[in-house]
């Protein structure tokens, strides 16, 4: 759940992320705990003390899921947000085993020691003009070969016929979620607190737009590219969608 550059959100509008990211994608709320239980059976990270990437760390979501399920995963809890990683720190405060940083991927010295990642909601805020595929040839070259990523990202159907469908369909599951009647009552209750409104409103923004989703032929094209094998689905929610990458020897 990378941003891609610090938010400046307060920690009190940052707490109310997956609360947002909840009312805007269906089954959101299960992520977490399946990509978890899908990187947990994989060849490498299912070993005992698997070395464990979290890309785009955010709220935490993954950190905590990933504690309950493997609490033996050495965690490596990466976000280029400095008040993301210190809203996650405070979650799992008193927890061991993580090493926190305060970076982008394409930042990592790209040596493979991780036994698998989970990068959710990520590779969506990046354009495709090189940064993508950068993104994803440093994410495979951090892995050992035969490592497994969970990737979670906003797709863009490809000449569907009901590409116009699924937009409807999508703002009609955030509207019976709530999304704007909460965005309204936020805005009411913290009518003396401007800035974290404002703040709040921003981030239901990045969350919805500037977004640079792309189809399954370019996303393969891109993975193959970067050192990955074939995406195999895992999950689909509207245009929500979620793969499994594994590196290749």
């Amino acid at each position: 759940m990378e941003a891609g550059v610090e938010s400046g959100v307060p920690t009190s509008v940052e707490t109310g992320y997956e609360q947002i990211v909840t009312r805007l994608i269906p089954g959101y709320a299960s992520l977490a705990r399946l990509g978890v239980a899908l990187l947990a059976a994989s060849p490498l990270a299912s070993a005992h003390g698997a070395s464990v990437l979290v890309a785009g760390c955010g709220s935490g979501a993954e950190l905590l899921e990933a504690r309950a399920q493997r609490p033996d995963w050495q965690l490596t809890a990466l976000d280029p947000s400095a008040a993301m990683l210190d809203l996650a720190r405070g979650r799992l405060a008193g927890q061991t085993g993580i090493d926190w940083q305060q970076a982008s991927v394409e930042s990592l010295e790209a040596r493979a020691r991780f036994d698998g990642a989970l990068a959710v909601l990520v590779l969506q805020a990046l354009p495709d003009d090189g940064r993508k595929l950068a993104f994803l040839t440093v994410l495979a070259r951090s892995l050992r070969p035969g490592g497994q990523v969970v990737l979670v990202d906003l797709m863009q159907p490809e000449r569907s016929p009901i590409q116009q469908q699924l937009l409807e369909a999508s703002l009609g599951f955030q509207r019976a979620s709530g999304l704007e009647t909460a965005a309204a009552e936020d805005r009411e209750a913290q009518r003396a607190t401007a800035a974290t409104s404002a703040s709040r409103d921003a981030l239901v923004a990045e969350l919805t737009t500037g977004l640079h989703p792309i189809g399954l032929s370019r996303l393969t094209a891109l993975v193959e590219a970067a050192g990955f094998g074939d995406p195999a689905p895992v999950y689909q929610a509207l245009d929500v969608e979620g793969f499994l990458l594994q590196r290749r020897d």
